[in-house]
């Protein structure tokens, strides 16, 4: 199932009764938790926190996305008892590892996580003096290999474990940087969604390599579900390790991801990890309920309809698409990015100055501001600044207010 053929069979949607009536029930794939029952302490206002409506996309900032009904559920089941942490973390990754068709995988405290221990575990394998050592190993530093235009904010967390990251600029440079210090090969497969263009080495050029020289390679694809199908696709291509976050679009706790491929590097990436005592990822370690509630957060999106969500997610763009571009001169285009990153619809708005006084970035600040507070994004396509509107995590109901709440400002400006 790829994007561009669900995009294809399912046409814009129309609006069809009330939100709460038709378009979006209640019961819907993408509704969100109950909020508290009355005699549970609201502990935002208890705490003066403010509620946001997130209708951007799954930032940390924001606390990343809403966790399913079903992992609620399994963190609930497990509080009340004691677990062996090596046990549970053993059993649960040979079940996700079942899953996702690959030899070995691990619950980590998010793809960052994931990246440090997967460096370690490329650094020392079983050696226990260097799990000891690390990141101040005597000698030269370790070395990882990674695309010049590939470097990003977050593989500070490769120098985190010890390593020097050695920057290339194309296959060539690659072989000729790979030497007796090297110790892995990260790819980040956002690059092109972040940075545009293509990869200087693609996927298959990249593993080749590594592969000549056997070093093993990593691929950070922590943002890049949907589509379901890349969960398998980059260790079928022959990546020997792969992170996802699990508290983006699989919707875990915001602070579990998966590390998951070769099966003696993860085990050696657990071996650099809690509940180890003195290893560097120590400080990293997540709880039984985290680890039980990734499990079953991957279960459920696995199982779950994904063209049935793909279509909500369209008739959300076309319900909000409705009601704004009734605003005489406001204009709407659904967005869907063509990187591997963050690939779900969205919905930007723009309009000329003569017709709507405040500007997209105006409407931002008031929205953001707002009670309730409502993030959207602000972006820019083909030069002109837009006002870009994310439905995939907002509850049912919030469709409806996030289309009143900007019409209401686009109406009186």
């Amino acid at each position: 199932m790829k994007r561009r053929d669900i995009v294809k069979g399912l046409p814009l949607l129309p609006l069809v009764g009330g939100i709460s009536g038709g378009l979006f029930p209640s019961g819907s794939l993408f509704a969100a938790i109950d909020t508290p029952q009355k005699n549970v302490p609201d502990y935002f206002e208890e705490l003066g926190i403010t509620r946001v409506i997130n209708a951007a996309a799954t930032m940390t900032y924001l606390s990343g996305s809403l966790m399913l009904p079903e992992v609620m559920e399994a963190i609930n089941a497990t509080a009340h008892d004691f677990a062996n942490m090596h046990e549970l973390q053993d059993k649960v990754g040979v079940k996700i590892a079942e899953m996702l068709h690959c030899e070995a995988a691990m619950v980590t405290s998010g793809a960052a996580c994931a990246l440090v221990l997967g460096t370690a575990a490329a650094i020392t394998g079983t050696d226990e003096e260097k799990r000891k050592q690390i990141p101040n190993l005597p000698g030269p530093r370790p070395e990882v290999i990674m695309q010049k235009k590939h470097r990003y904010v977050f593989d500070q967390a490769v120098a985190t474990a010890g390593a020097k990251i050695v920057e290339v600029e194309n296959a060539e440079e690659m072989e000729k940087a790979i030497n007796e210090r090297t110790v892995m090969a990260l790819f980040f497969n956002a690059a092109t969604s972040w940075y545009g263009g293509e990869d200087a080495i693609g996927h298959e050029e990249f593993i080749a390599i590594s592969r000549r020289h056997q070093i093993p390679t990593f691929i950070d694809a922590a943002a890049d579900v949907p589509p379901v199908e890349n969960l398998f696709k980059y260790q079928e291509m022959g990546f020997d390790m792969v992170t996802f976050s699990g508290g983006k679009m699989i919707r875990g706790p915001q602070s579990a991801g998966l590390l998951f491929g070769r099966k003696d590097l993860i085990e050696a990436a657990k071996l650099n990890h809690s509940p180890y005592e003195a290893p560097i990822g120590r400080p990293m370690k997540v709880n039984k309920e985290e680890i039980f509630g990734m499990y079953a957060a991957l279960k459920a999106y696995l199982e779950k309809d994904h063209k049935k969500e793909w279509k909500e997610w369209l008739g959300r763009t076309a319900y909000l698409k409705d009601s704004l571009t009734a605003v005489s001169g406001v204009r709407a285009k659904v967005f869907i990015p063509e990187g591997r990153a963050n690939v779900f619809p969205t919905l930007d708005l723009f309009w000329e100055k003569k017709d709507i006084s405040l500007s997209p970035r105006e409407i931002y600040e008031k929205l953001k501001g707002g009670n309730p507070s409502i993030v959207t994004s602000i972006t820019t396509r083909n030069s002109r600044e837009v006002l870009n509107v994310g439905v995939v995590l907002l509850k049912p109901e919030q469709v409806e207010l996030v289309a009143e709440k900007i019409r209401e400002l686009l109406d009186n400006s």
